[in-house]
């Protein structure tokens, strides 16, 4: 059906497999060049019913939790222009004419087509019950539900998900992050019914239940009780039993939507969805559908995305002409985190010969107390039939290619927890090159490995822009670094490509033996195409002893310091002033906004606060153990009244202020300085918080001042920059209320002192802290911390929390001890010695600024011209025209001028962005998720079809 003459395709849908289908083609070369009339290829018009394009609703969660609409976008302007599609956005299809081939829309507007595809998906099932459509009453599939939902939940207390499946607990995860009590009703016997047995279930449900969801299973909603104005306030279940709701989320399934092809006279499954062959071609020879909207012909109707995206690649090679590719079926397998919990299944979770075959061996691990479950399923002939995984997926990579084969490995391997005996897992060398790698884009071992040998690609970001695997899902980014590892591809140890041999570590020593004071002389000595870097030790910290032998080594230090201001990237200048800002006391310098390293700093550290989505800044003071004065919280919300700021407590018991603008901030600080409130340094890599309960203070269980420790600890390594944030928790009992052992650092007082738990940590990989020491006096606990921080600090590489590097220098707590407590490598003194400094020397960061007319400076909202310009950083400008600019200089006195809007967000952050190089092009990243821009062309290096304009550069001024 290859178009040899210009012909119409209308698609009735831009959801993700309707874009998708558009992508293939155009990577087949189907699609009707615009610029030449009556050329061969396809003419597309795609009829949406939303009013926004294309976007990836496997991750829609991510909206409540702060991501920006726009980064979820799967289409640009560019990509539609390019190829001529007319994207009419809010003007659905309506009727499907087959017999004359026309699509009449909602506007009234008809379009004849010579090919019609329908990827007009499903629709959320709202049980038939009184009440389910009172105000308060949701479904949970698109952005402008979780733009209704979010607005109602302002004035609501507590929500209800009816539904425990995928889409069920990510609502209730939703409502959590927007402040409800939640609730989950699954009329099934167990959570997940579709994907995970009784124990994945059960193990699943133990860990929601410990995060404050209430799940109720075996029942069914009987009816949605309402208020007085008829508001929801109320369901009842089933089983007679009345839940509080003023919010209810109707996620119990999903429908196809397939109302068009019935009336239009096409065939349709007995349970709904169109019927199609397995060309995706429907009982019309010019019709096809695609995605949820489609019974497939194995009877089924596939809710999952990569299913959809290998069906728009078999209509792509229908339309294109080939027709090789077809659909007959799918693999199933799914990886996902749900409120914080791995769960994992693929292959037949389920296989137990009730088809007739044999029955499957079970291989089972289960850990109760972890919330871990683990079984695999084989063959008669040793064969891996599937597989669930809940609490910890981290084998599913390495498994899910091998379903229907034998596995490579005793099936312990797979399942056994990282560092037991028998758990080494098989690398990628196993893989056959046939097996499935992404099922998403269905990516095989075998293209990737062709991908990495033909492209020479070095990481996985490279394997992504050519196979499109880890492009979905993402749950096959740890396979991919596997086949790189597999094919010899050394990772990288250096930085970035200006310290190609330079370690985060090996930087460090080389700072601290050397007295290195600059990034320019770091650059000129050791930088890019000097001298090469030495190999570290792994497990031990890189030594003075070590660096001494690149004294002298390299080029002239003579080069003047500007030169090299537009040189580096968001990788390298970022770590080197974190290193310089820790060896402040050693090195002699004063604030992180002293002359070049202004230049270095990213936006959050530039202007000493947390960049928001919106372009404007949160304010966080410190309150060390959550303890405040009431003239304090008074300064607080006087603060927040004045500046129309957002406030909010923070999970680390202090306050957080929304909304300020960075010519605000020093006013803001003016005023929360004089009631003795100081950084909380929210914004940097360093101490956060020391998190604590009341203690014995209060408490009758208590049996240490939790408080006042943890005042102390905070107060103490307050300013400290580490290669990651840091946080610390002081429980006064074994009760634990402060979650000290979900931290860095942890105390816990005991009848004896306080115990040490350190290298833990809460987020998207929670860990426990280890226990390091115990019954410590305040003295000795301190001592210890003091020598844990440091050593951490200098043997941390670049973003690497304390609970990976725990794992990465390997030994785990036995090397700790013998280094921390027994002084193996004879540096106790000198950690010890080290951190006295660093306290001595501490002063808010602030305070500083505010004593500092050259650091205020920098919170202008616009230079006055570009002759006030520093090398190697941005600032915004006004254009004679109105414009809105972000200029920059370069080392060698080069001055660019782009707009200053970031194009996925719409945020005005441009100039505040890093300046340097990528490839020996002068590059400014977003500050927001650093996109890199030509800052010659405007072109981002990252996603080529968006730009920043360029313009003029304004006269300097006599």
């Amino acid at each position: 059906m290859a178009a040899q003459r210009t012909q119409t395709l209308v698609l009735i849908g831009h959801g993700m497999v309707g874009h998708r289908l558009l992508e293939a083609l155009a990577e087949r070369g189907a699609l009707a060049d615009p610029a030449v009339p009556d050329g061969p290829g396809w003419r597309v018009t795609v009829l949406a019913e939303e009013d926004v394009p294309a976007y990836d609703r496997v991750h829609l969660s991510s909206v409540f939790t702060g991501t920006d609409p726009n980064q979820l976008g799967l289409s640009t302007p560019e990509f539609l222009a390019g190829h001529g599609i007319d994207l009419r956005l809010g003007d659905p299809a309506e009727h499907i004419d087959t017999a004359a081939r026309t699509v009449t829309a909602t506007s009234g507007a008809v379009v004849a087509y010579d090919a019609l595809v329908l990827a007009t998906g499903s629709y959320p099932f709202v049980p038939p019950i009184p009440g389910a459509d009172a105000p308060g009453c949701f479904t949970y599939r698109t952005l402008y539900d979780v733009d209704a939902l979010t607005a109602y939940a302002e004035q609501a207390r507590t929500g209800v998900v009816i539904g425990g499946g995928l889409l069920g607990l990510e609502a209730a995860g939703a409502l959590r992050t927007l402040g409800l009590a939640a609730h989950v009703v699954e009329f099934a016997p167990r959570l997940m019914p579709l994907q995970v047995d009784d124990g994945g279930a059960a193990a699943l449900r133990a860990t929601i239940e410990s995060m404050g969801v209430a799940v109720h299973t075996g029942v069914g909603a009987a009816e949605v009780e309402t208020d007085g104005e008829g508001r929801a306030r109320r369901l009842r279940l089933s089983s007679g039993e009345r839940l509080p709701a003023d919010v209810v989320v109707f996620s119990a399934g999903v429908r196809p939507r397939d109302r068009l092809a019935r009336e239009a006279g096409l065939a349709v499954g007995d349970r709904g969805g169109v019927a199609v062959d397995e060309h995706c071609r429907t009982s019309d020879p010019y019709v096809y559908a695609v995605g949820e909207c489609a019974q497939t012909s194995d009877g089924r109707v596939y809710g999952l995305v990569a299913p959809g995206y290998q069906m728009a690649e078999a209509v792509a090679d229908q339309l294109a002409g080939s027709g090789a590719t077809v659909f007959t079926g799918a693999d199933t397998s799914t990886k996902l985190k749900l409120l914080g919990a791995d769960v994992a299944s693929f292959g037949d979770p389920f296989a137990d010969g009730r088809d007739g075959g044999s029955r499957a061996t079970q291989i089972v691990f289960s850990d109760g107390r972890e919330g871990v479950y683990k079984k695999l399923l084989l063959g008669p002939e040793g064969q891996l039939l599937g597989g669930i995984l809940v609490g910890d997926a981290e084998a599913y990579g390495s498994l899910k290619p091998h379903a229907g084969r034998r596995l490579p490995a005793p099936p312990e391997a797979f399942l056994l927890p990282a560092g037991a005996a028998g758990a080494e897992l098989p690398g990628a060398d196993a893989l056959p090159d046939d097996a499935v790698v992404c099922s998403c884009h269905n990516v095989t071992k075998g293209a990737v490995s062709g991908a990495i040998a033909e492209h020479g690609l070095t990481d996985v970001g490279g394997i992504k822009r050519c196979t499109k695997a880890g492009t979905g899902c993402g749950g096959c980014v740890n396979t991919l670094q596997a086949v790189l590892d597999a094919a010899g591809v050394e990772r990288r140890k250096g930085l970035c490509e200006h310290f190609p041999e330079l370690s985060r570590p090996e930087i460090y020593a080389l700072v601290k033996s050397e007295h290195i004071r600059s990034f320019t002389e770091l650059m000129e000595r050791y930088g890019s195409g000097t001298a090469s870097a030495p190999v570290g030790t792994g497990t031990e910290a890189f030594t003075e002893a070590s660096a001494d032998a690149f004294t002298g080594i390299g080029t002239d230090a003579s080069t003047d310091a500007s030169t090299h201001a537009g040189s580096g990237c968001t990788v390298c200048k970022p770590v080197v002033a974190n290193v310089l800002g820790t060896l402040a006391p050693e090195l002699g310098l004063r604030h992180v906004l002293d002359g070049e390293q202004a230049a270095l700093q990213d936006s959050n550290d530039l202007f000493l606060a947390n960049l928001q989505k919106d372009g404007t800044y949160s304010v966080v003071p410190r309150v060390p153990g959550g303890e405040i004065t009431a003239e304090q919280l008074i300064a607080i919300g006087e603060v927040a009244r004045d500046h129309g700021l957002y406030s909010k407590i923070t999970g680390g018991q202090r306050i957080d202020l929304f909304g300020a603008r960075k010519e605000e901030l020093p006013a803001i600080w003016r005023k929360l300085i004089a009631v003795g409130l100081e950084s909380g340094q929210a914004y940097g890599k360093s101490l956060r918080t020391a998190k604590s309960c009341v203690g014995s203070r209060f408490c009758r269980f208590g049996q240490g001042d939790s408080v006042q420790l943890a005042i102390d600890l905070e107060l103490r390594y307050r300013g400290l920059r580490a290669p990651h944030k840091i946080k610390g928790g002081v429980s006064g009992c074994l009760r634990e209320c402060a979650e000290a052992r979900g931290k860095d650092i942890g105390v816990i007082a005991t009848a004896g002192g306080w115990n040490l738990y350190v290298c833990g940590n809460g987020g998207t990989s929670p860990r426990h802290a280890d226990l390091l020491a115990s019954d410590l006096s305040a003295a000795e606990l301190f001592a210890l911390i003091d020598r844990f921080l440091m050593y951490y600090v200098r043997t941390g590489e670049r973003l690497e929390r304390t609970s990976a590097w725990l794992e990465r220098i390997g030994g785990g707590t036995a090397h700790l001890r013998e280094v921390l407590i027994e002084d193996s490598l004879g540096i106790c003194a000198e950690l010890e010695a080290q951190m006295d400094r660093h306290v001595a020397a501490y002063r808010d960061e602030w305070q500083a600024v505010l004593d500092d007319p050259a650091a205020l400076a920098h919170f202008e909202p616009h230079v006055a011209g570009v002759e006030f310009l520093e090398p190697g950083r941005g600032r915004a400008a006004v254009l004679a025209d109105g414009t809105e600019a972000a200029l920059f200089r370069d080392g060698d006195g080069e001055v660019y001028a782009v707009g200053n809007r970031d194009p996925f967000t719409g945020a005005d952050v441009i100039a505040n962005g890093i300046m340097g190089s990528r490839d020996g092009v002068p590059v400014v990243a977003s500050p927001l998720h650093k996109q890199e821009f030509d800052l010659r062309t405007g072109a981002c290096l990252d996603a080529p079809a968006i730009s920043l304009p360029v313009l003029p550069v304004p006269p300097t001024r006599r």
